[in-house]
């Protein structure tokens, strides 16, 4: 029952901010996640009191599994953006933009922080930059997608982002493994090129596999009914499926076999959407099916951020450092790289904003540094530091995103028409 509960306050909380911040014209993005600080622990939570929101961050954990299948089903739609048509036109674009923002980012932060070692000795360590500068590889594929969403944006800013927001994780998979493995022998003086090198590309290698194979299968299966409702059912089974064959985890030897959920859906999606004839219809079903898991989404994440990092004054101060510069990475590698592809002018000049946006895969970068015996207490820093960047790029990305998709044209105001349509309707039922 419990359980139960906080699901459908967390549901109802994230719609009600929603209709509370609609004079403020900000994405429903920010809605969720303030409405999920304000019944999460720190907040609302604190009070005890049940059904008024998560009392404790084991609650909000409790809904873990919600979270994973959630970013299956957002992987699984940016997946559909890697439809050959659309590769043979932007294809090289976003491969190169997503590598080069992506490693500009990681050298930005890693040269920022460098400079904070120099000036305030003790205050953080060589193995800890090389760790951050990684993770400000990632960008927060959910963020940007519901923003697309919610705002029907739609353009060459829009076809180009998405493919490299997908392909940003997967350039950040492989910068994580390597920096990781680099500090922990820089830690314990033993280098070990199997974690560094073999891990992060069979991980990656075999998501692209078991992704390509469950789509193919998905549209063998689709071929067996006619109905749409039944189709559409199939689709969600295998998305469920395939996030839980992700969370596999074992050794072959020496070598630690993984699957990144997010690479899987994603290669998931992509076949399906390349030789499934019907997955445009099945696509855009499953994306309004799973509209209300997205929300609860992001409430969630909003309850698992933490405000207690604001108390230690080296953390906000490091963590400043930390987003202005991968900001400043995340810009101007996209501006290069999008000069050097002959982008348009408005992809170069807007694109790098609709990068800022970080979450889920940097806590999961974190969440491994963390846990690992070799950083000991330095995991602590580098998971404070990341926690408060995401807490200020989850509420600010999303409306940063917004404004630079609208600047580029791509999210077109709603015709008066519409408005007064809108308006009598609701005239209608208050009569």
């Amino acid at each position: 029952m419990s359980t139960l509960l906080s699901v459908s306050v967390a549901l109802l909380a994230g719609l009600i901010m929603t209709r509370l911040f609609k004079p403020f014209k900000l994405p429903d993005v920010t809605a969720y996640l303030i409405a999920g600080v304000l019944i999460g622990p720190y907040c609302m939570g604190a009070l005890n009191i049940g059904g008024l929101g998560f009392s404790s961050m084991d609650a909000v954990h409790a809904l873990e599994l919600v979270s994973s299948v959630a970013l299956g089903f957002i992987a699984f739609s940016i997946g559909s953006e890697f439809r050959l048509e659309e590769l043979k036109k932007t294809g090289k674009q976003a491969f190169v933009i997503g590598v080069v923002q992506a490693l500009i980012a990681t050298i930005f932060v890693d040269l920022a922080l460098l400079g904070v070692y120099f000036i305030l000795p003790g205050k953080i360590t060589v193995p800890q930059i090389l760790v951050l500068g990684a993770i400000a590889t990632a960008t927060a594929p959910a963020a940007t997608l519901m923003v697309v969403r919610q705002y029907k944006a739609h353009g060459p800013l829009t076809k180009l982002l998405l493919p490299i927001v997908a392909l940003d994780d997967a350039v950040g998979l492989i910068v994580f493994a390597v920096s990781f493995g680099v500090a922990k022998t820089l830690l314990s003086g033993n280098p070990d090129l199997v974690s560094i090198i073999v891990n992060p590309l069979v991980e990656i290698v075999c998501s692209l596999i078991l992704g390509a194979v469950m789509g193919f299968v998905l549209t063998q299966l689709e071929k067996m009914f006619h109905s749409n409702t039944n189709r559409l059912n199939m689709t969600i089974a295998f998305v469920f499926l395939t996030v839980a064959f992700s969370m596999l985890d074992f050794k072959i030897g020496p070598i630690h076999i993984s699957f990144s959920s997010l690479l899987v859906c994603m290669m998931l999606g992509t076949v399906f959407c390349n030789i499934c004839p019907l997955s445009d219809d099945l696509m855009g079903r499953s994306d309004k099916w799973s509209s209300p898991l997205l929300a609860l989404f992001f409430v969630i994440s909003g309850a698992e951020l933490e405000l207690s990092v604001f108390k230690d004054i080296a953390i906000v101060g490091i963590g400043i450092v930390y987003i202005l510069f991968r900001c400043f990475g995340k810009y101007f590698g996209a501006l290069i790289s999008a000069i050097a592809t002959k982008c348009e002018p408005p992809i170069c000049k807007y694109l790098g904003i609709t990068l800022f946006p970080q979450a889920g895969v940097a806590l999961g970068m974190c969440g491994i540094v963390a846990a690992s015996t070799e950083f000991g207490d330095q995991g602590t820093l580098i998971r404070n530091i990341t926690l408060f960047a995401v807490l200020i790029y989850e509420l600010v990305g999303p409306l940063m995103t917004r404004q630079a998709l609208t600047a580029a044209g791509e999210i077109k105001p709603i015709p008066h028409e519409v408005k007064n349509r809108r308006q009598q309707k609701l005239n209608a039922i208050k009569k």
